[in-house]
């Protein structure tokens, strides 16, 4: 996802960090879930929302841009059958990715798209508008 965010649109945030307690917690969930993805759509504004597992994949593929336009029509599924969908990939994602036995550190020129615990915007804040 990092090297295909093209329009530089996403930032990370651990699950296990301050940043991420805070923020889920003004929508009411908890950090400590963490057998989901979260996305914070319009970060840092007032019409600012949460997604999670299914629809927040969506929400990233579609951000991504015209190669991802293909699943677009999932967008008409119900949460119920998308979250589904994610359990199942979820289950079954190392065995068809493999897996790290660490967290693999970002090159410098990603560096920058992940957020401390100190500093401020969301999982999906665009760069701030010249």
């Amino acid at each position: 996802m990092i090297r295909r965010d093209r329009r530089d649109r996403f930032r990370f945030a651990p699950l296990q960090g301050q940043m991420a307690a805070e923020l889920l917690a003004r929508f009411g969930r908890d950090a400590s879930d963490l057998d989901t993805v979260f996305v914070v759509a319009n970060a840092g504004s007032p019409s600012a929302f949460l997604l999670d597992r299914g629809r927040a994949v969506l929400f990233v593929l579609r951000e991504l841009g015209w190669r991802w336009a293909w699943t677009r029509p999932f967008a008409f599924l119900p949460t119920r059958a998308l979250d589904a969908v994610y359990r199942w990939v979820a289950r079954r994602r190392y065995r068809w990715f493999g897996r790290l036995e660490g967290c693999a550190a970002p090159d410098a020129r990603f560096r920058g798209k992940f957020l401390d615990a100190g500093e401020a915007g969301g999982a999906a804040t665009p760069p701030a508008a010249p």
